[in-house]
């Protein structure tokens, strides 16, 4: 099956890097600009909601704030997160960029995340890793679920053999519906039990492509 690959395609958070302390920052300061109350948010609440669409983070967090008030705190948090991530990024997981720029000599590589737009361009900008990249989706620019933008990646790349990289079970599934074998994070945020491939560390991407 590996043999055959033309192309991976990645997840973002929790399976290149970690931003969790970053975001966490950001929404505390989204906190202090709202005038309704809401619970402190952690690092661990971060990874909890990893792989979640950005839109649907807001109702497993708040479910009791009403829809006028989750759009609020969306556009709030949404633009601290961005200035946060220009500013203080995240941290590639280690090993990660040299597996990366080996991989990059060998197929093509692309992210598709549940991000909110202009999350992937942030991260980019941060690790200038962007060149190593062909193309990305998410979320948050078509409001999509995963497993559709994993769907618009393989046709307008015409890929014949990609498979998915990611760390959590909604990247598995994701996977599943889209058609293309999973390659499990394990040194990421989620616990997967169904794989076709499974990282210990990034430098196993290099052991088995």
């Amino acid at each position: 099956m590996l043999e055959k690959t033309d192309s991976l395609i990645f997840d973002l958070d929790g399976t290149l890097w970690d931003a969790t302390e970053t975001v966490a920052r950001a929404w505390r300061a989204a906190r202090k600009q709202i005038d309704f109350d809401i619970q402190e948010i952690t690092k661990d609440d971060i990874r909890n909601v990893a792989g979640m669409q950005h839109d649907l983070i807001y109702n497993k967090l708040f479910p009791d704030l009403t829809d006028e008030q989750k759009k609020e705190l969306m556009e709030i948090s949404g633009r601290e997160e961005m200035e946060h991530l220009k500013k203080y990024g995240g941290t590639l997981f280690d090993g990660m960029q040299d597996a990366l720029e080996y991989l990059h000599g060998k197929y093509k590589l692309f992210i598709v995340s549940n991000c909110q737009d202009g999350y992937i361009e942030a991260f980019y900008d941060f690790t200038r890793l962007g060149h190593l990249f062909r193309d990305h989706e998410c979320s948050g620019r078509t409001g999509n679920p995963k497993s559709d933008n994993l769907k618009d990646i393989i046709s307008r790349n015409n890929l014949q053999r990609p498979v998915y990289v990611g760390d959590t079970n909604g990247d598995y599934e994701a996977s599943a519906k889209a058609g293309t074998p999973f390659v499990y994070a394990a040194y990421g945020f989620g616990n997967v039990p169904r794989y076709d491939v499974n990282l210990n560390a990034p430098s196993d991407l290099k052991k088995y492509f």
